[in-house]
């Protein structure tokens, strides 16, 4: 039987859109993220659908209350927990806001970064492959699959649609 651990991600841009929010993941040791940037999100609760869930993340990881959002795609990562537990994931950008973000949080300092250098920082292996159509102008929503060994991608395939 399938039962993933279902999530949300949040890619949230500044009103510019030349930069996005990330979490730098450097406050707990014992973090499988440690040391890797990443959007903001986490775990749906049984009573959320998965924007409720986004909103609520955004305002406990950053403070801030999404406006305006855009589904950008979803993707199925198997293996992929620290003990090869299953994820699906509902991937968003952030596209206005109100408030003030955070500085920090309890798993990382909150910073900005330009999405234009965003491939060059430490990430999960992954995240390159998807990154990329979460801040293009396709409309299109897409759809992956990245199977994961030993916290490595096996494969990336997607669809658009």
């Amino acid at each position: 039987m399938y039962t993933p651990i279902v999530a949300t991600l949040g890619y949230i841009l500044s009103p510019d859109r030349r930069r996005t929010l990330l979490v730098h993941r450097n406050r707990r040791p014992q973090d499988q993220h440690l040391g890797k940037y990443n959007g903001l999100g986490g775990k749906m609760r049984p009573d959320e659908d998965c924007y409720r869930c986004l909103a609520r993340e955004i305002e406990e990881e950053a403070g801030i209350v999404c406006v305006h959002t855009v589904l950008r795609g979803t993707i199925n990562w198997t293996g992929f927990g620290p003990n090869g537990e299953n994820w699906f994931g509902f991937i968003f950008r952030v596209e206005s806001f109100q408030g003030t973000p955070r500085q920090a949080n309890e798993e990382g300092d909150l910073v900005w970064v330009d999405v234009a250098e965003i491939m060059k920082l430490p990430m999960w292996e992954g995240d390159r492959y998807f990154l990329p159509m979460v801040f293009d102008d396709d409309p299109r929503i897409f759809h992956g699959f990245m199977p994961y060994d030993n916290a490595r991608p096996l494969s990336w395939s997607y669809s658009r649609m």
